[in-house]
């Protein structure tokens, strides 16, 4: 079966379909070595290149995988990173043929709900602004806050790219100097939180993003902590994103899903009398349901 060229690529990470079309245009891409045309159609047995460097036929099979993740401070969402820092990308489960792809980055200060996918179409569209994907925080202030500073918060203030403002912003509690308030926004440039705050006078002193479009933190799932979204959650992920659920999802390999952030050693049964340990299942069920990594710290 064959598919739309810029349909392959998107899926596969490599950019939005709109990007694709403009390197089919420049000439950037080619098709069993000859220039691909708008509107081309690939199918497996083809050779897919880009700017000359062979994209593998993996590209072509349906990718549906979504990781829920709890980031903690002091990580960064880079595959590497110059200085030696943590990254999200450490201790994710090993893929073959396929790479994730983050969702809506989270700077190193700020913690909370990070989405990770094998569909490159999915992630374009759940980050790009024109889908208007809900972004919400907890956010905790330095300081005090009047309704004239909240009016002007969602009515919009002025940054240095652009007006930006909050849709939502509700009190969420909090004593003595420390006020914690949940706002919502539908557009992830760099730091718009905390800019938009500092805005009208006051500090943000700590930055939690609980709820991605269809996806809300779980409740109790601790930092450094993932699992996987399951097919309800899935579904309505890729409607938010104005796609269909594809058919099937792949079943994930024992090999791909024994890698975690922790080991808990205490968990592991003595050997079984021939010098091999017996081995546990990859995952295990949580209170929800929703299947969890193990080895990850419980709640």
């Amino acid at each position: 079966m064959s598919e739309k060229l810029q349909k392959v690529l998107a899926r596969a990470g490599l950019g939005s379909r709109r990007q694709i079309e403009r390197w089919i245009e420049e000439g950037r891409i080619t098709i069993d070595n000859t220039p691909a045309t708008l509107g081309a159609r690939v199918t497996p047995d083809q050779t897919l290149r880009v700017d000359k460097r062979i994209i593998p036929t993996h590209a072509l099979e349906s990718k549906h995988r979504v990781l829920i993740y709890h980031k903690p401070e002091g990580e960064v969402c880079t595959r590497s990173d110059p200085q030696g820092r943590a990254t999200v990308f450490d201790k994710l489960p090993t893929l073959r043929g396929a790479r994730w792809i983050v969702i809506g980055r989270l700077d190193f200060n700020t913690s909370g709900l990070l989405l990770f996918t094998t569909d490159g179409e999915l992630a374009n569209r759940l980050m790009h602004p024109s889908y208007e994907i809900e972004r919400e925080y907890a956010v905790r202030i330095l300081g005090k806050v009047s309704a004239e500073m909240l009016a002007r918060l969602k009515e919009g203030v002025m940054l240095e790219d652009g007006p930006a403002r909050f849709d939502v912003v509700t009190e969420a509690g909090g004593a003595g100097a420390n006020h914690w308030y949940h706002v919502v926004l539908k557009e992830g440039r760099n730091r718009e939180v905390r800019r938009l705050w500092e805005a009208v006078g006051v500090k943000v002193s700590r930055l939690i993003r609980i709820r991605y479009g269809a996806i809300s933190l779980p409740p109790h799932f601790h930092a450094r902590r993932f699992i996987e979204a399951d097919e309800a959650t899935m579904k309505d992920l890729y409607q938010s994103a104005g796609l269909n659920l594809p058919a099937s999802a792949p079943k994930l390999a024992r090999r791909e899903t024994r890698k975690s952030h922790e080991t808990n050693k205490s968990t592991r049964r003595p050997p079984d009398g021939k010098g091999r340990s017996k081995r546990q299942p990859a995952f295990e069920r949580n209170s929800t349901g929703a299947r969890t990594t193990r080895g990850a710290r419980r709640p």
